[in-house]
């Protein structure tokens, strides 16, 4: 049975959420970041033990099918931003990542998260090199190569339009304030 679980976006979520389903007595196929594969069906008691324990520690398990593709869509929007390989267009990727149609997937999205795929997926691209800024020495070039922007202007575009202010100005601060990926 394959369960989604919506904020298990680090290591340490993943061995939490582990920790809990293993607590219900449930044997853990896999895991990874966002969802949990286990052998057993869950009972209703599992399910709703299982249920308030991910919530206490800011999770959320995602029963409606609905929410769960938006939250795989999530999930694979921020695969496609870290990828280290050349990047396919997004909806490319999507749609073979996910085995569905672009424009379903994109009018659900846009209905559930009030937001497009596309602002979503500019809002971490710019997320992630605020990270690149603050914990690595790659230039400004480096990282808009990196995260496949044409060119560093590109970036520096887009980044001022997302932040109000260039990737040296927010360099510069010495105080950088991010947003939580899983926040997003």
């Amino acid at each position: 049975m394959k369960l989604l679980i919506k904020n298990m976006v680090c290591p340490r979520c993943v061995s939490a959420a582990k920790d809990i389903l293993v607590s219900e007595g449930l044997t853990v196929k896999s895991i990874s970041l966002g969802d949990a594969e286990i052998e057993e069906e869950l009972t209703d008691e599992q399910h709703l033990s299982i249920e308030k324990k991910l919530q206490d520690i800011g999770f959320e398990l995602l029963d409606d099918p609905r929410s769960q593709l938006v939250e795989q869509i999530r999930l694979a929007v921020q695969q496609w931003v870290r990828t280290s390989e050349e990047r396919p267009k997004l909806s490319d990727y999507l749609s073979r990542h996910l085995n569905k149609d672009y424009s379903t997937m994109s009018k659900l999205f846009s209905e559930v998260r009030g937001i497009t795929i596309e602002r979503f997926s500019i809002l971490h691209r710019i997320e992630y090199a605020k990270e690149l800024m603050c914990y690595s020495q790659l230039s400004t070039s480096e990282i808009a190569y990196k995260l496949g922007y044409s060119s560093p202007a590109h970036l520096s575009s887009q980044f001022k339009q997302v932040t109000g202010m260039t990737p040296k100005e927010f360099r510069s601060l010495g105080k950088h304030d991010r947003v939580s990926l899983d926040a997003l």
